[in-house]
């Protein structure tokens, strides 16, 4: 195998147990079993790669389902992988530790882009490239949280490789300087890779913790908590966002015009 589309057309089964013509045009990324298994009973439908460091599922209406892992690595890989399919929408529905005193948990967060601590992106695109969202997808996401009636909030992520940093005054207070909304593992990471792979991207993130203050560090018994009473929501909105740009048809990407006079 020679070239990067050779590597990914065989990789994408290998990775996720589920044949490349069985991804559906539209992708919803999560690394939590939990969202795809109600993705899964709710639509009845069999989820592949068990055995696999990726698990897939697809419904009747063409959306996908992936759960690959925690992390910026493995949000680079599988959008180094998707490029065998070329999907025309990839949705994170992540979590995020609230940065903000106007960030609550159960709050939604629309990034407008991404702060890229976690080095993975490095590897795609310079430093000064920024993490940016396709902010036509965002928009459909947008009009299903004001469907729901939902407050949400908009704000730049900050993506790091560092998973327990919360005891760490030091890097606290970088966080402060920055003025970042949130903290995670993924959103820049797949906002640039998506970006070298020209698939549009976005990301809804659902704040489960707030990590700045020792009670709002995340433990079992809180991620519990907001599992239970934000997750469904958090799915659905997924889904009806994505199932809602299928029956419009319309492209996520940015048109070009061959005549400015038309402009």
């Amino acid at each position: 195998m020679e070239t990067k589309a050779q590597i990914v057309e065989n990789w994408l089964p290998r990775y996720t147990g589920m044949e490349i013509d069985a991804f559906g045009d539209y992708i919803l990324l999560t690394n939590f079993s939990n969202y795809l298994e109600k993705f899964a009973a709710k639509f009845n439908a069999p989820i592949h790669g068990q055995n696999k460091p990726m698990q897939a599922c697809t419904n009747q209406d063409g959306i996908t389902m992936v759960n690959f892992g925690m992390g910026s690595p493995n949000a680079a890989t599988i959008m180094d992988l998707l490029s065998a399919r070329k999907p025309k929408g990839v949705l994170l529905l992540g979590k995020c530790g609230g940065l903000k005193s106007s960030t609550e948990i159960g709050h939604f967060i629309l990034p407008i882009g991404a702060v890229r601590g976690e080095g993975t992106s490095d590897d795609y695109y310079p430093p000064e490239v920024p993490a940016l969202p396709s902010f036509k997808l965002h928009k459909f996401v947008s009009s299903k949280l004001l469907k729901h009636k939902l407050d949400y909030r908009t704000g730049v992520i900050y993506t790091t490789n560092r998973r327990v940093w919360e005891w760490d005054e030091e890097f606290k207070n970088y966080l402060r300087d920055l003025s970042v909304i949130g903290i995670d593992m993924e959103t820049a990471t797949l906002f640039i890779t998506g970006h070298a792979n020209n698939i549009p991207r976005g990301a809804l993130l659902l704040v489960s913790d707030l990590p700045m203050v020792p009670d709002g560090v995340k433990t079992e018994k809180l991620d519990q908590a907001v599992s239970s009473k934000y997750v469904d929501l958090h799915l659905e909105i997924g889904i009806e966002a994505l199932a809602d740009i299928g029956d419009k048809g319309e492209a996520m990407k940015h048109f070009s015009f061959d005549n400015v006079d038309d402009l």
